[in-house]
């Protein structure tokens, strides 16, 4: 059985791929079909966006914190379920971590699927054709399928971009007008992932306004190919656990892989820090990342949630807290404009948002005898007296970073946001395995 699968791709960012994106997956969904999203690289809230429009969970695939095959695998896994399966890809579709590697390009090669550019238009003209020569024929391995062009002046500038493509063999899809409105719109998006109302009114705005001049069915028809089979492998057996998830508004930077991975290992309880007075019962704790910043003073009135925390750290239960996890396990939150909340106070250092800047970029470190993978970004920092960093943390390219991951008694903390849905490994035994190995006391201090 073929499907529609395909991956859309943009020479560069600002083309309005995630926007297009969101349109057709809410307009395939509106036609009955069950549409499958999936997004290159380790973006949180594009896969927050995808969801509303889709209806459906958001995979990420992402070829530097998983390998190969375990993005291939997650693939089929989800698209043999679907009707159509959507890939956004990430930044321009030759841009990678090094070079090409981890780019939309790569992704497409190795799902095997075509791609379907999306090429700002403005300003242009025949110059659009060797730009599309180009992307279609750098690499012999990508297929590109079609071309929409965004952006576009008028019925006579189309006409224009349309020969242009049909002179170098890429076939024109149909074309979107320049609206300020969606401009301006998904600028903001990116922002307001937890108003999902916004979001879908948006999404649904978007479906049946800016393919008027789109020939879907001729995309579709252009982007079929077999569809993928996937055998679910049964998960080894193992002494079940109580496992608790933070989610709220303020904790939602999770993956749906590796909430996926703990599944097998028992049963998940999620709460909300925000909201309720204690922790779950819980064998491992998992604090993912978010905007603790936007809920500070509510967090930091939350005293009975914070003092169960503490209860919980303090007994040696184990814990991974994740970027806005470890500034919630901090002592204080300070805000760009100077008002400072109390945190939990497991670690003795805090966190600002004054004069801090972005800090962007893959991760990697040896944890218990595993290389653990993925991602850091954030517009704040750590202030006060760090400890000793469990392990050395390397960039993609492997250059150290100053990104720490911190151990107290068994609480592990980093602004590094780990992937493991794909990894095969558990966070709670590599976590159980630097509390065992001596190397570091109950403070998380290195000993001599």
């Amino acid at each position: 059985m073929n499907i529609p699968q395909f991956l859309i791709a943009a020479p560069h960012s600002g083309s309005g791929k995630t926007l297009v994106t969101l349109a057709l997956l809410r307009l395939l969904k509106d036609r009955g079909l069950k549409v499958q999203p999936f997004k290159c690289g380790p973006d949180y809230l594009d896969t927050k966006l995808h969801e509303v429009a889709a209806g459906c969970r958001c995979y990420n695939l992402d070829l530097f914190m998983a390998d190969a095959d375990g993005v291939r695998g997650r693939y089929a896994r989800q698209a043999s379920l679907a009707d159509v399966a959507v890939v956004e890809g990430v930044m321009g579709m030759f841009d990678g971590y090094d070079r090409q590697l981890g780019s939309s390009a790569e992704v497409t090669k190795t799902l095997g699927i075509p791609v379907v550019l999306v090429v700002n238009a403005k300003a242009m003209a025949h110059s659009v054709a060797p730009l599309l020569k180009g992307f279609a024929t750098y690499d012999p391995e990508v297929r590109v399928a079609g071309v929409i062009f965004n952006f576009v002046g008028s019925a006579s500038h189309y006409q224009l971009l349309k020969m242009a493509a049909e002179e170098v063999g890429v076939e024109p899809l149909g074309w979107i007008a320049k609206n300020d409105e969606f401009r301006l719109e998904s600028r903001h998006l990116g922002l307001q992932t937890e108003d999902t109302k916004m979001v879908d009114e948006i999404c649904d705005k978007a479906a049946h306004s800016i393919f008027t001049s789109v020939n879907i069915d001729r995309l579709l028809e252009v982007t079929a190919s077999a569809k993928p089979t996937f055998v679910e492998q049964p998960a080894p057996s193992s002494e079940k656990i109580r496992i608790a998830v933070a989610r709220d508004a303020a904790f939602s930077f999770s993956y749906p892989a590796n909430i996926e991975a703990l599944e097998p290992q028992g049963a998940i309880t999620y709460f909300s820090p925000l909201n309720d007075e204690r922790l779950p019962d819980a064998d491992f704790v998992y604090l993912p990342g978010g905007y603790p910043e936007l809920y500070a003073e509510q967090l930091s009135a939350n005293h009975a949630m914070m003092e169960s925390i503490r209860s919980y750290c303090s007994s040696g239960g184990a814990m991974l807290a994740e970027c806005g996890g470890m500034i919630y396990l901090g002592s204080h939150l300070t805000l760009k404009d100077g008002t400072c909340y109390p945190m939990v106070g497991i670690f003795d250092f805090g966190t600002t948002f004054r004069d801090a800047k972005c800090t962007l970029g893959y991760r990697k470190a040896m944890l218990g005898g595993v290389e653990v993978r993925g991602h850091e970004f954030h517009y704040s920092r750590s202030e006060g007296e760090l400890p000793a960093s469990v392990a050395e943390v390397l960039s993609a390219t492997n250059n150290p970073c100053s990104t720490g991951i911190y151990l107290k008694k068994r609480t592990l903390a980093s602004y590094f946001h780990f992937f493991w849905g794909d990894g095969g490994f558990s966070m709670l035994e590599v976590i159980d395995k630097i509390y065992r190995s001596g190397a570091f006391d109950s403070m998380g201090k290195k000993k001599e």
